[in-house]
């Protein structure tokens, strides 16, 4: 979902806003041109060590680089299989994208106004979901009546955004993402929070 769909969108535009560690690839002459600025990364005066693929990518953006999308590209990677590396993981990739979001904020209205909305939203989507999810659980609390139209327009979102990646790819097990919706709501809401709250840590 987020490379066939998020950044091909992003990339009609010239601007694909994370080329991924694994499988990215730089002109040479355009990495050693910022190299400095991409060795030395600061957050609020302090080193920053993480989210090193978003950050050079808002670099060359930023420099007057284009960044693109090849769909038939092929990479490897290793991916944490227990929970707790997963958590940690998410949580330095909240902190990357939220800190660089701040970097791009200047850049954005020169790239295109979809990409302000597509970062905006990005970043918008997760904090609407989780007053959703609180305002939710307060009716739950309050008044001992299920919020089921919360539920149900939260399950639709999902399920639509999940059959346009099954139609996309002919796949039907793309379906079978929808249920990542629970883990997002209970899992990684707390985590993105968190990490908007220790945007400083290392």
């Amino acid at each position: 979902l987020a490379c066939n769909e998020e950044r091909a969108a992003q990339a009609r535009f010239g601007a694909v806003m994370c080329c991924c560690g694994p499988c990215a690839m730089y002109r040479r002459s355009a990495l050693l041109l910022l190299l400095d600025q991409y060795e030395t990364q600061f957050f609020r005066g302090k080193p920053s060590d993480f989210g090193e693929d978003r950050h050079l990518t808002i670099l060359m953006l930023k420099a007057g680089f284009q960044t693109e999308y090849v769909p038939d590209a092929v990479a490897a990677t290793v991916v944490p299989d227990r929970l707790g590396p997963y958590l940690r993981q998410q949580l330095r990739w909240a902190r990357s994208t939220f800190r660089d979001t701040f970097l791009a904020l200047r850049l954005l209205p020169e790239l295109d106004r979809y990409l302000t909305l597509d970062v905006v939203g990005q970043n918008l989507g997760p904090l609407l979901l989780a007053l959703s999810s609180i305002a939710a659980l307060a009716q739950l609390a309050l008044t001992a009546t299920v919020p089921w139209w919360t539920g149900l327009i939260i399950a639709s979102m999902t399920v639509v955004r999940c059959s346009v990646a099954a139609f996309r790819a002919r796949e039907l097990r793309f379906l079978g993402f929808s249920l990542h919706t629970l883990i997002n709501i209970f899992l990684l809401l707390p985590v993105k929070a968190y990490a908007l709250c220790t945007l400083s840590n290392s």
